[in-house]
């Protein structure tokens, strides 16, 4: 976790700010942890961002349309240089909170940026973003919130047993992120959050103005006009996951120490299927396989798996990859995902 000196920063730059643009990773963590934020302060507009990995110039317009005053950049872990020239042009803050390995960083973070990062070299590991964010609200009644941006990053929060005397309904009897994310209520507002997020523009933008704004947990649980949208994802895209991890499971070599699952279509849900493949094998590397175009996204979880798979790549055209010890992802061309594949699983040996 970032020091108290940090959060007290952190808390001083988000009473400067008047109209804030939170950019937030296109996932659960970077979402809840946008909600926390403005929630807390009562103001500010929120932007996913889907470019991968980085966060790069053409969202700066964003900025300019909505006047903001300050940019806070949630769960990013790489920012393009272009982007920070853009703020420093005008002059705009710009606090940058994150938990991924700085060794993705392309270069040195400018020194007009506030930048802070909970990752420790010493146990290769950062907690993620809600983590953070919950400390800099500690808003009570938004401890569902922080619990569903926690689990969905494989995190167990220590105020969880707090949340689960608050919504005992929602919570199990668990101290393993996973198996709250994939068995508890709390852990179905969760994976509605994820699919939410792989909506079209519309329906994304007005699931945040509806998080923004409800009261309860129970509101996102319980179907409505104002949620429907949400509701009708969830269950599309689950009926497509659960065909997909059928098919993983056909295909998984039970000798092999590697699960490598490859798949197309017009759904990319890479993360949300490597994550559940290693919930059930968690003895085992996964690696899913996501085609798209010329080019094939990679997701991999597993110990280590994050070294094994920037080793894999080097070397390899237009591949780029960062991530987590854990949790790492990558993309490469589909011309080269036999090689990748070849490398990756000699490392595995």
């Amino acid at each position: 976790m970032i020091s108290q000196k940090q959060i007290a920063e952190i808390k001083e730059h988000m009473e400067k700010a008047q109209n804030p643009v939170f950019f937030f990773d296109n996932d659960q963590d970077g979402l809840c942890s946008f909600l926390l934020l403005q929630r807390f302060m009562g103001r500010g507009k929120g932007v996913p961002v889907k470019s991968f990995p980085d966060l790069n110039d053409t969202y700066f317009r964003k900025i300019q349309e909505l006047n903001a005053d300050y940019v806070f950049i949630l769960d990013k872990p790489v920012v393009a240089k272009s982007f920070f020239d853009e703020a420093e042009k005008i002059n705009i803050p710009v606090v940058w909170i994150d938990h991924h390995n700085p060794e993705d960083l392309q270069f040195e973070v400018p020194k007009s940026v506030s930048y802070y990062n909970s990752f420790s070299e010493k146990e290769k590991f950062g907690e993620p973003v809600t983590a953070i964010c919950w400390e800099l609200s500690k808003n009570k009644k938004d401890i569902w919130l922080a619990v569903a941006g926690c689990v969905s990053d494989k995190f167990y929060p220590d105020f969880y047993p707090e949340f689960k005397k608050d919504f005992p309904e929602l919570a199990i009897d668990s101290n393993e992120a996973f198996g709250i994310f994939y068995k508890s209520e709390i852990g179905k507002i969760a994976r509605m959050f994820g699919a939410g997020l792989k909506d079209k523009t519309t329906n994304v933008i007005n699931m945040l103005k509806f998080l923004m704004k409800i009261k309860s947990p129970h509101e996102v649980l319980q179907e409505s006009s104002k949620n429907k949208e949400m509701h009708k994802r969830f269950d599309h895209i689950d009926k497509k996951f659960q065909k997909f991890i059928q098919n993983a499971l056909v295909e998984k070599d039970d000798r092999a120490d590697f699960i490598y699952f490859q798949y197309a279509g017009d759904l990319s849900i890479s993360a949300d299927l490597s994550n559940y493949l290693s919930f059930l094998f968690p003895e085992k590397n996964v690696l899913v396989v996501y085609l798209a175009g010329v080019k094939g996204n990679i997701s991999g979880r597993g110990k280590g798996i994050r070294g094994k798979v920037l080793k894999a790549i080097e070397g390899l055209k237009d591949a780029r990859g960062g991530g987590h010890e854990n949790a790492v992802g990558a993309q490469v061309l589909v011309d080269d995902l036999p090689k990748f594949k070849e490398r990756v699983l000699l490392e595995s040996k």
